[in-house]
């Protein structure tokens, strides 16, 4: 029997069979596509197991989030989702790297601030997405919501703080599974707003039951039938929002620097608690000028008056946690839970390549500004100081002796930015803190060799050496002086009058200054400091005002290493004495002054040094030093970490190189 092709039974099996095949590759080919979209997809990469036990995060300051937050919470577990509602204040963000899956519901409240009982939490969550060693995949496992509750009545700040949360999860490599949705409590209409997106996440975590652990394609509407088929992955995929400047808070440095008019909205010359917001005041320029003012609120400065800081260090906070102090801990036996950090000036005359603050602070010669009482500037920092202090109360780990020891400062850090000598009234300053018991650290950089002569005694006077030649302290300290290198060795000059400690503070910036160690040591027989620390530069993140990468940051090895040979070239007048190895830094000392039978004695007796001060006598380094212990000689098993302290180490998430290429 033969097969005729024009038979019309023939060709309607041919094109039957051609349609079926058609169909089936088509669908191959659906399916090939869709798997691929998804190994491309962050939020496939991480599969949430089916019926997760998430959090819910309340930040309320008066209830309504909480109750909002509740009303999720038991909508959820109705639905048969395990979820835990949680108050921020008793949770420790060292663990939300563990979390598969947070709702947030998030106040704002005034000026755009987050309400107390989230102080911690944000404070934490902001120092990681802007600290470069935590990396971007520490939330990578993370996938999260955010319902945000504002008032439209506060403008620019309308629930602010909502999308920062999800701007810095997502920094931090979490993933947005809903678009930040924002209730306004001036509407009237909140608890509809926040009914319907409560279904989109029941709808959300419903599709993750139905798709085996998937949660639907990324950024949604979480709506109850979005169940998302192997066809349906359509759209992009894109996990970073870009926001313009104006949003996202960058300030120019023309604004900054003040050579041009600024950009930014929202940023008015105002009085704060009294207090000028910048420009001028009674007819004098203010040094802080609102664009300044604005960019180091954002970084946590507490701003004083019209030029002064205070800001809260992470040691104090490590320590008041019992996880360790900072280097000067180890070296001379302050205690960081009760060392507050500030300054008088926040101006400064140079514009160091590896400036932790970005030169987010103005610079200047000389001292133009309108000038603030010291005794009102002590005051102030400490109020503020304590303030911060007591915001630490019930966050996880915090010791309830050392919060109440804290608040009660002891050692006042006068290095925080900018120049400290170059307010006209710092001995005043210094003696208002003195009378109070607190000792005083005050660094200067070294290009203020009149101010250097005329300071009183200081419990410890740094001079920053950042360079050992001409050439290389103008490039890495961008010094605006003409004379800058006859001012930094007449600073030297200066220090060597000094009776009390003196230090020589060494900022190692590999491929800049780590092979000048002959040129470092000819300037030790020129101020004779009575200390030499040494410390590897540390990288603050990428900055369009410095040009420094991580391949510029020593290891502590390096630090010991130049230290060691640094130590050779003084022929036996300086010897390697502590390091902190956390800190990647080390410490020379004079070997005639604070070696004793061979004992180290580089720890200072504080209550000696004010009772000499009290006194009105001449006094000496010696007359107040004290043994260093054996924990943090150089050398010793515990690298400078105080055994009597638990040691904390984070968790650190980076991309790899094949990552960083995207590969």
């Amino acid at each position: 029997m033969s097969l005729s092709l024009s038979s019309y039974p023939t060709r309607f099996a041919i094109l039957t069979l051609l349609s079926a095949t058609t169909v089936f590759f088509f669908y191959k080919s659906r399916r090939h596509l869709s798997k691929r979209i998804k190994s491309l997809n962050p939020i496939y990469q991480n599969p949430i197991p089916k019926n997760p036990r998430g959090k819910i995060f309340f930040i309320s300051q008066t209830g309504t989030s909480k109750t909002l937050a509740k009303s999720l919470h038991s909508l959820l577990n109705l639905n048969g989702f395990e979820f835990d509602l949680v108050d921020p204040k008793e949770y420790e963000p060292e663990d939300l790297h563990k979390e598969s899956f947070v709702v947030i519901v998030a106040s704002t409240w005034e000026d755009g601030k987050p309400p107390s009982n989230a102080g911690f939490f944000v404070d934490w969550l902001t120092e990681s997405a802007d600290d470069f060693r935590v990396g971007s995949l520490l939330l990578s496992k993370c996938k999260f919501a955010i319902f945000g509750v504002g008032s439209g009545s506060y403008g620019e700040t309308f629930n602010a703080v909502g999308r920062d949360f999800s701007k810095k999860l997502k920094k931090l490599g979490g993933v947005e599974v809903l678009e930040v949705c924002e209730g306004d409590v001036d509407e009237g209409n909140l608890d509809e707003v926040f009914g319907k997106w409560s279904k989109r996440i029941v709808g959300l975590l419903g599709n993750l039951g139905e798709n085996g652990g998937d949660m639907g394609n990324g950024v949604g509407d979480g709506s109850e039938d979005e169940a998302v088929s192997e066809g349906d992955d359509d759209e992009e995929y894109d996990n970073e929002s870009e926001e313009n400047d104006e949003e996202s808070g960058i300030v120019d440095l023309e604004d900054i620097a003040g050579r041009g008019p600024s950009r930014k909205k929202g940023v008015n010359d105002k009085l704060v608690n009294g207090k000028s917001n910048g420009g001028t005041v009674n007819g004098e320029k203010a040094m802080v000028t609102p664009v300044i003012r604005a960019s180091l609120e954002k970084q946590g400065y507490k701003i004083i008056g019209s030029h002064s800081g205070v800001k809260l260090c992470r040691w104090t906070k490590s320590q008041l946690r019992g996880r360790g102090g900072c280097y000067k801990h180890s070296f001379y036996g302050i205690e960081s839970h009760r060392c507050m950090e500030a300054t008088p000036s926040l101006a400064c005359a140079n514009k160091c390549v590896f400036c932790w603050r970005h030169h987010t602070n103005p610079v200047g010669k000389s001292w133009t500004w309108k000038m603030d009482d010291p005794i009102e500037i002590v005051n102030t920092a400490i109020d503020l100081h304590t303030k911060m202090i007591k915001q630490m109360k019930g966050v996880p780990g915090v010791k309830a002796e050392r919060l109440s020891e804290g608040l009660s400062p002891r050692h006042c850090a006068l290095s925080l930015v900018g120049e400290p000598i170059m307010y006209p009234e710092i001995n005043s300053l210094v003696d208002e803190l003195h009378k109070r018991r607190i000792s005083t650290f005050l660094v200067t950089n070294a290009q203020f060799p009149d101010k250097i002569k005329l300071l009183k005694p200081i419990t410890q006077l740094y001079v920053s050496v950042d360079a050992g030649t001409k050439d290389s302290l103008k490039a890495i300290d961008r010094p605006l002086f003409g004379d800058f290198w006859e001012r930094f060795l007449d600073s030297l000059r200066a220090l060597k009058e000094k009776e009390q400690r003196t230090v020589y503070r060494l900022t190692l910036v590999k491929g800049w200054n780590t092979e000048d160690v002959d040129a470092y040591s000819s300037l030790f027989s020129i101020g004779k400091p009575n200390f030499i620390e040494i410390k590897g530069v540390t990288y603050c993140g990428t900055s369009a005002t410095s040009k420094l990468t991580m391949e510029n940051v020593p290891w502590h090895s390096d630090v010991k290493e130049f230290s060691e040979a640094l130590a050779k070239k003084s022929n036996g007048e300086y010897e390697v004495a502590c390091e902190h190895v956390h800190s990647c830094c080390v410490l020379l000392a004079k070997v005639d002054k604070f070696k004793i039978d061979g004992q180290w004695f580089t720890w200072i007796d504080y209550e000696k040094f004010h009772d000499l001060v009290a006194s009105g006598r001449p006094f000496t380094s010696k007359d107040y030093m004290t043994p260093t212990p054996s924990w943090a000689v150089y050398g010793a098993e515990e690298g400078g970490f105080d055994p009597e302290q638990l040691r904390f180490k984070k968790e650190r998430h980076h991309r790899s190189p094949r990552q960083e290429n995207g590969s």
